[in-house]
């Protein structure tokens, strides 16, 4: 699939050609048909079958900004897989479906993923928990970004395989990290922002205010009302300037988090320390809104291309080689984030055997104890204990918008412990 190619939510794009999947009621149709019997098993004489594999994704819609470019990763990480051989003799099928950055149609995007003989699915959209549960009852694995909500790590979704943080406490534990990390930098009264229909971004927004109490900062502003992919903040920043406020964190999409920060220096609020959970991607250098970011911290949550390594090289290789990505234009989140996932998939097809199914990639990653990534993540992720649980540690990189571009501000992750005890899902 091209950069430029679109779907919908009927049509499916594979890599090579376009073309029209079910309509919505046959979709319908397939999804419980797949509910009664897991993927069919590949038998010994169908051995050299390709094996299908779906991202779902959002390539259009509110979230588009921050998820266009997710097939690069996954379609990359796919190419590179198939290029050595494919898997346990079997090339790999990859499908792309575009959610459109809907709570309803992400629901048939995933049923439509099922419908079509998929053996694994992977997440790159903040929209997933409104379908996880289809492919839990179809007993299909699902690995990829843990960003959307708490299903990661609640019963009984044990077939779903952060490879990102490994999984998720439902409870939402308050990491101090962050807040120590901008309190170092001079932060004191801190505005903490997140979408009200987003459970993890909610429920990130929250932590951090409990954590900035925790280390000593005074929470100016907690504010977890911001419709999805909202840019208007005009209100919210005379509020911020009135509460003192002087520390951001805002745990939203790209959008609006720039529309944030613009609006709060239009307002004339003088800000100390900044970070964004995203953000950190070349494109921005060259945008008007670079000037308005410098001095922000962006997290990055996986290893840094300037801070190479095997993992690195090997990613920056296959993005240049198959989706014709410069080596100088670093992966962005989303693409990260769907790259893990495809390589998480294709190590449980490889851990699965001769005739992968998708019960045995299930059963076959819940055993897998050593998994960082091939360096990309900051933590080694043991599967058969993870669930349900955040790693003792959350870690990752930040790095300082400067005027030339980013810059990490140390070579090693800096990591953050959690509060025993604490949680926010009881928090507003």
């Amino acid at each position: 699939m091209s950069n430029g190619e679109k779907s919908t939510p009927s049509t499916v794009s594979v890599r090579g050609f376009v073309r029209f999947g079910l309509s919505t009621a046959a979709v319908a149709v397939g999804a419980m048909a797949a509910l009664a019997a897991t993927v069919v098993p590949v038998t010994a004489a169908a051995a050299p079958a390709p094996i299908k594999i779906a991202l779902v994704t959002s390539e259009t819609g509110i979230a588009a900004s921050e998820f266009a470019t997710s097939p690069q990763g996954f379609l990359a990480r796919v190419d590179l897989q198939n290029a050595e051989g494919g898997v346990n003799g079997h090339m790999i099928d990859p499908i792309v479906i575009n959610d459109q950055g809907s709570l309803t149609t992400v629901v048939t995007a995933v049923q439509q993923a099922i419908s079509e003989g998929v053996v694994g699915i992977v997440n790159d959209t903040p929209f997933f928990f409104a379908a996880y549960k289809y492919p839990q009852q179809a007993g299909i694995p699902v690995t990829g970004g843990s960003f959307d909500g708490p299903e990661w790590g609640e019963q009984p979704n044990t077939n779903m395989f952060a490879s990102d943080t490994g999984s998720i406490d439902p409870k939402y534990p308050v990491n101090i990290g962050l807040a120590k990390f901008l309190k170092a930098k001079g932060g004191t009264v801190v505005g903490s922002y997140g979408y009200n229909v987003s459970p993890s971004s909610l429920r990130a927004a929250v932590g951090f205010a409990d954590s900035a109490k925790t280390v000593g900062m005074k929470v100016g502003v907690l504010d977890t009302s911001v419709p999805f992919g909202s840019v208007a903040f005009t209100t919210e920043a005379l509020t911020a300037k009135s509460a003192g406020v002087n520390t951001l964190d805002g745990t939203m999409d790209n959008d609006s988090n720039f529309a944030l920060i613009t609006a709060l220096e239009q307002a004339g609020v003088k800000l100390k320390a900044v970070s964004f959970p995203t953000g950190y991607e070349p494109d921005i250098i060259h945008t008007p809104v670079w000037q308005a970011v410098q001095g922000v911290y962006f997290t990055a949550e996986f290893r840094p291309f300037s801070i190479s390594d095997a993992g690195t090289e090997q990613m920056a290789a296959a993005l240049k080689k198959y989706e014709h990505r410069s080596s100088s234009d670093f992966p962005t989140f989303n693409i990260y984030e769907s790259w893990l996932g495809a390589d998480l998939m294709i190590k449980g097809l490889q851990l699965a055997g001769k005739n992968p199914t998708s019960a045995a990639v299930i059963k076959d990653l819940r055993n897998l104890k050593t998994y960082n990534g091939n360096g990309l993540l900051p933590v080694t992720i043991n599967y058969s204990t993870i669930f349900g649980h955040d790693t003792p540690e959350s870690c990752g990189w930040y790095m300082k918008a400067e005027k030339n571009g980013f810059v990490a501000t140390s070579a090693n992750p800096i990591c953050g412990t959690y509060i025993p005890g604490s949680t926010t899902v009881s928090s507003p």
